[in-house]
């Protein structure tokens, strides 16, 4: 099975899941394709033109980036399922799923889950491959060294998304977005300096954009020990928060919401 990003626009990502329909039989049967968060449908479409029709289209929020593509996806393959959360602002849909629901699409199963914060009816995506291997599509919530602007949700609710995502199996492939991890890399290490597991990551993303390469998909595990929006309980965390304020803090929440206004404002 693959997973492949298709870089869109400045920065996103465009998920492709390929099934492994056709290996062992004839020769030039092609994969098929799920397609995630589709804002832009051509390269989707230089992926994807000269094979048989993906298995459908999953959509974790209603932001044009992620969704622009779909209309004229379904030029080319009008019957294609298109899967998202009960949102009118995405016009598209096929199938609107809530929290808990379990998808079945192509060879995969995905269980859905309300993780609102970036916008109020933000969704991922959370499965397995046949060959064990566990993912989650996350779009704009998660992302590697970082999480998403709170433009629709309370800090309370965003706490409450990650929290949701980071008692996943560790082992998960965390699939966000946007390639945004270099620079999530450089706030991360101004709130968390001595953590040598994140000075390790950001080295290996930095090697990895030199080279040209995806920083996705990363493990969740990786995330829980360098991410400090899913480290807001630690102490060196805290601290860093505290000195920045030159105040006390109060709870998990508000700890939360100082570090993501101080993400807000950062420079670099």
């Amino acid at each position: 099975m693959r997973l492949q990003p298709v870089p869109a626009f400045n920065d996103n990502y465009i998920w492709l899941l390929f099934d492994h329909a056709g290996e062992g039989r004839a020769p030039g049967r092609q994969s098929r394709a799920l397609i995630v968060d589709p804002g832009d449908a051509a390269p989707v479409l230089d992926v994807l033109r000269d094979g048989p029709a993906p298995h459908g289209i999953l959509l974790t929020h209603h932001h044009n980036d992620h969704i622009g593509g779909v209309p004229e996806l379904l030029q080319h393959w009008p019957q294609l399922p298109v899967i998202a959360a009960h949102d009118a602002r995405i016009a598209t849909t096929t199938r609107c799923v809530a929290d808990g629901e379990r998808i079945d699409i192509g060879p995969w199963h995905f269980d859905v889950i309300e993780i609102p914060g970036h916008t109020s009816s933000h969704i991922a995506f959370h499965g397995r491959t046949p060959d064990g291997i566990g993912l989650l599509f996350c779009g704009d919530t998660l992302f590697s060294l970082g999480c998403g602007r709170l433009f629709e949700g309370t800090p309370a609710q965003m706490l409450g998304s990650l929290r949701r995502l980071s008692a996943l199996p560790v082992e998960t492939m965390v699939c966000c977005g946007h390639e945004y991890t270099l620079a999530n890399a450089a706030f991360a290490l101004t709130v968390d300096p001595a953590n040598k597991a994140l000075e390790e990551r950001a080295a290996q993303a930095r090697m990895m954009r030199d080279a040209g390469r995806p920083t996705l998909p990363v493990t969740l595990a990786s995330e829980i020990d360098c991410n400090p929006f899913l480290r807001i309980d630690t102490p060196a965390v805290r601290a860093a928060l505290a000195r920045h304020l030159e105040r006390a803090l109060g709870d998990d929440v508000d700890a939360f919401a100082e570090l993501r206004h101080w993400k807000d404002g950062f420079s670099g």
